[in-house]
């Protein structure tokens, strides 16, 4: 049977005590038995009246978490599903990558940041700060005042996890989404862009995050040329970008359609010029900037090659 597994990361006092009581509180595990792993003890405690369904064990040292361990747990608790309030100090994907048994099926990773932190842990800590973000499908920085709000919007974190759904909890209590309409980096007033180098990674982010945007501009870039060996006739040019660190390259790559795209090699550097129009493409698996491009020729690669955030 599988069973599914909700990763809860952040580092020492980040809220995830808090948040995961609240979640039980909401009936999360009042049908279904719940084994809740803590691998980190803070300040707050579970509240005891959300526990009648679900099972706690704690674990102390990283060694302990085996394929083994779990199989174990499973065979004593019976768990319906797993929570795992993870310690920030732990490596993740090795986690999910090589420790969860084959029927224990990760299906959420939830990172809790807070905010007055993140700053410092990103500057003393930025590899393992970083890895838990860039794993998150949601991301909560909690403990937000309006200085904290603006701070975080201006490191435009949706370059670092484009995927994740990301929340500014307040002091107040009240709660609002990263992302908001007046976030557009550039001047798209003229209906043409040309992407500067050194912006080519904002532009990115901010075209597939919001496409709408984009529909019917015309825009002007350049890109290392890319053919899919998935899908047979797709052109993907893009750029190289690093996230974290060197072992975090990604290729933010780019749906083009066009004539003679096909000529040239993959790696070639070019410069393109293509009007945007979001619809649905099969490379994305849903609705996107798909760029027709008007004209295509070689190009000098850009003074630094690879995007940085």
């Amino acid at each position: 049977m599988d069973i599914p597994v909700y990763l809860i990361a952040g580092f020492l006092d980040a809220g995830k005590t808090n948040f995961i009581n609240g979640v039980l509180q909401d009936g999360f595990a009042r049908e279904d038995r719940t084994l809740l792993i803590c691998c980190e003890e803070g300040e707050e405690e579970y509240y005891p009246n959300v526990l009648s369904n679900v099972f706690t064990t704690t674990v102390e040292d990283f060694e302990e978490l085996t394929p083994a361990y779990f199989k174990k747990l499973e065979k004593m608790y019976k768990p319906q599903q797993v929570i795992i309030e993870y310690n920030g100090m732990w490596n993740i994907e090795k986690l999910y990558r090589e420790l969860l048994p084959a029927n224990w099926i990760l299906y959420q990773i939830m990172t809790l940041v807070d905010a007055r932190t993140f700053e410092m842990y990103a500057k003393n800590m930025g590899q393992l700060m970083m890895e838990k973000i860039m794993a998150a499908d949601m991301l909560i920085f909690n403990r937000c005042n309006a200085e904290l709000r603006a701070a975080l919007r201006s490191r435009n974190l949706r370059m670092v996890n484009r995927r994740a759904d990301i929340y500014l909890e307040n002091e107040d209590g009240t709660s609002e989404e990263y992302v908001t309409e007046d976030m557009a980096p550039f001047d798209l007033s003229s209906g043409h862009l040309d992407v500067p180098d050194e912006d080519y990674g904002v532009w990115y982010v901010d075209m597939m995050d919001a496409p709408q945007r984009y529909n019917g501009l015309t825009v002007k870039f350049k890109a290392i040329m890319c053919h899919s060996k998935k899908y047979k006739g797709v052109h993907c040019p893009g750029r190289f970008a690093m996230v974290c660190c060197e072992d975090d390259m990604q290729f933010l790559a780019l749906v083009c359609k066009g004539e003679g795209l096909e000529k040239f090699k993959d790696r070639a550097w070019v410069e393109i010029t293509a009007t945007v129009k979001k619809e649905f493409d099969r490379a994305y698996e849903a609705e996107g900037p798909v760029l027709y491009v008007s004209e295509i020729h070689p190009c000098e690669k850009p003074k630094e090659e690879v995007v940085s955030f």
